[in-house]
């Protein structure tokens, strides 16, 4: 059980935190709605893992990611986004697909996507991969990856040697049909992966994709039914619900502003991993999270922009 009033044992290695996943590009619409009237976007840097990479960097941590990009334009910029950004790109694969694309709306709710995937799945399990995810503190991972092979058995090889070595698995149940491999049984083969992982952090779309609409305190339940040792539940404007199986804890928002909620639930992983790397208790992690959320909420795009890890603090 992961005491709330406690730090996490987190195993000293090199690598703070290592995600795998999609590399995307989100065209973001530059007028609110959710119709895609909009007849202009703009390009941003994307994809949960990746954000999570950047921002993590931002706040100090040493952050890798595993993916896969498009010989193309867009893969180039998203190369050059990761080396600017400090983060080390060698792990990132260059396919002989287009780039994963995500269209999306500006938005002070849920923003509605359109899903263009091609090269983001194609990640192929190496020795070399292999070794970054033994001497890392942190493993994350989304459904996007587990969604198509061959990303979904590189992610069931990535669990065990995590298992094996004592690497804290983490994973965001951003469940979408859309996304998923058609014919496959994606909401049995979610909840093995739940089964299979440390910490998730589930928003109530998430959780009612997976299990249908209930109360967030009965969703939460589920996911520890199913094997997950704590269960963080994102409630919008709300804040979040958070639960180790023996205490359940409620903590408001903090946020002041809504420009955009692109990227606001990477960056609560952000700010939460932050705090555990640098052991702080789990709550004052996840408080954390909720002011890099609220940071990032003042901004277009999915990545944190101007912020240190100071700023969680204050």
């Amino acid at each position: 059980m992961y005491d709330f009033k406690k730090t996490l044992n987190l195993i000293e290695k090199e690598i703070d935190i290592l995600t795998v996943g999609e590399l995307l590009i989100d065209m973001i619409s530059t007028e609110y709605g959710d119709d895609f009237q909009s007849s202009t976007y703009q390009k941003h840097f994307g994809g949960s893992p990746a954000n999570i990479a950047l921002n993590t960097k931002k706040l100090g941590l040493n952050s890798l990611i595993v993916g896969a990009v498009g010989k193309d334009g867009l893969g180039d910029f998203i190369i050059n986004t990761v080396k600017n950004a400090g983060v080390e790109t060698k792990y990132i694969n260059r396919v002989d697909y287009s780039t994963s694309m995500v269209l999306v709306t500006k938005s002070k709710a849920t923003p509605i996507p359109i899903f263009y995937r091609d090269a983001d799945y194609h990640i192929y399990y190496s020795k070399k991969i292999e070794e970054i995810v033994k001497n890392s503190k942190i493993i994350h991972f989304s459904c996007w990856p587990i969604s198509k092979s061959p990303a979904r058995e590189t992610i069931e090889k990535i669990i065990d040697i995590a298992k094996k070595n004592n690497t804290l698995i983490c994973f965001d149940p951003n469940y979408h049909p859309m996304i998923w491999e058609k014919g496959h049984q994606a909401i049995d083969y979610i909840k093995w992966i739940i089964g299979n992982v440390d910490i998730i952090k589930p928003s109530e779309d998430d959780a009612e994709r997976i299990f249908g609409k209930d109360l967030p305190q009965n969703q939460i339940e589920k996911f520890l039914k199913l094997g997950a040792k704590l269960v963080i539940m994102t409630l919008g404007k709300d804040g979040a619900l958070m639960s180790n199986g023996k205490e359940t804890i409620s903590l408001n928002s903090v946020a002041t502003e809504v420009i955009d909620t692109t990227g606001a639930g990477d960056a609560f992983w952000s700010g939460f991993y932050a705090g555990l790397v640098r052991h702080y208790k789990v709550l004052e992690s996840l408080q954390m999270g909720l002011k890099a959320s609220a940071i990032k909420l003042k901004t277009v795009g999915a990545l944190l922009k101007e912020v240190q890890f100071e700023d969680l603090l204050e």
